[in-house]
């Protein structure tokens, strides 16, 4: 399948007069289950010549048979392309329908990010905002498995995609765009222009909130991102054990660097509650997250224990703040959101809930 997906992109002419694929600019190809993936290598130059490129090329591939879906990105990895001039775009902010976009990122993996961010998504909307969620962690998307995401996005006007809808809210993922299994050996820059065109070519609509699901870290991407959006505030997860508590405040430095007001800390795991005996058991230490905050001098927005009725939640693509909204835990992250909302800049809180 390959030799044909290959003989199709070498029917794709640049604007030099070359063959997509024997123009050695094609990169990350992969191709399973009917599903195609691949970058096209230029220079920041040549993005505005190249976008009609990998237009065509997605077109081309898609008519194929054997394909039932293509992703293809353009990324600035290397400078070793001859440079075609092209005039300068006036540039266009893709979310510019977006009221406020706020990242919830945390400094390592492994803390209840994606599960955070997803139980605040619904809290906002259980608030009568419009709410979305842009999972950004290419290489370990969970919002398909959280959201109980099936099938892929459609293609709206433009050719852009259309979010999927889940529980109220708009979703993007890599994870709706690949195979689950499917390894995602991308570089840095890679990485970042499919961030990027998730949020340039995804029709978003008018939103109150976007949450953005940062990657884990505090590298290239992360950064990309911080410096990429205009960023309403971010939220730190952590959980309370010091280990999880270093990273944050590499997270916290990051944003403080870029000028991104940091809107609270959430203490994920703050306890494990037992179903047998109803005892609370601090397994990963306790109020680590409260302290931290008060040390950097930032809010804490409050904590969530571990329970087996969250994880059982999680897993099964019911959200617990969409199963029972006003139970205990649907409590807490409605508590969270508030307070994640409240700490916006006073001209930023100006937003009109939308009643449906």
């Amino acid at each position: 399948m390959q030799d044909d997906i290959r003989a199709t992109l070498d029917t794709v002419m640049l604007p030099d007069g070359t063959g997509l694929a024997a123009s050695g600019r094609v990169s990350g190809l992969n191709v399973a289950q009917g599903r195609v993936s691949l970058s096209i290598q230029i220079t920041p130059q040549e993005a505005q010549a190249f976008a009609p490129v990998r237009d065509e090329a997605e077109a081309r591939l898609r008519a194929l048979p054997s394909v039932n879906s293509v992703f293809v990105v353009l990324t600035s990895e290397r400078d070793s392309p001859p440079q075609i001039k092209a005039p300068k775009p006036a540039k266009v902010d893709p979310l510019a329908g977006i009221g406020h976009v706020i990242a919830v990122a945390s400094g390592k993996g492994g803390v209840g990010k994606s599960t955070t961010t997803v139980n605040l998504a619904l809290a906002l909307r259980a608030q009568g905002l419009r709410v979305g969620i842009l999972d950004a962690d290419i290489y370990g998307p969970s919002l398909p498995t959280l959201l109980g995401l099936h099938g892929k996005p459609g293609m709206g006007e433009g050719r852009k995609l259309k979010p999927m809808q889940a529980y109220g809210l708009s979703a993007m993922s890599m994870g709706l765009l690949v195979e689950a299994e499917t390894a995602m050996v991308w570089r840095g820059p890679m990485v970042m222009s499919a961030i990027t065109q998730m949020m340039a070519d995804v029709d978003w609509g008018r939103l109150d909130v976007l949450l953005v699901d940062m990657p884990p870290g505090t590298g290239d991407a992360q950064l990309a991102l911080a410096q990429g959006t205009k960023l309403a505030g971010a939220v730190i997860v952590s959980t309370p054990q010091d280990l999880s508590l270093i990273d944050a405040r590499r997270g916290i430095a990051m944003f403080r660097k870029v000028d991104v007001p940091i809107l609270g800390i959430v203490e994920n795991m703050s306890h494990f509650l037992c179903p047998d005996c109803g005892t609370a058991h601090a397994i990963f230490g306790q109020g680590g997250a409260e302290a931290e905050a008060a040390r950097l001098k930032v809010p804490y927005l409050g904590g969530v224990p571990l329970t087996m009725e969250l994880r059982a939640a999680s897993d099964s693509g019911q959200p617990i703040t969409a199963r029972d909204p006003e139970g205990p835990l649907g409590q807490i992250y409605q508590q969270i959101a508030r307070a994640m909302m409240a700490g916006l800049k006073p001209e930023a809180r100006a937003i009109r809930p939308v009643r449906t």
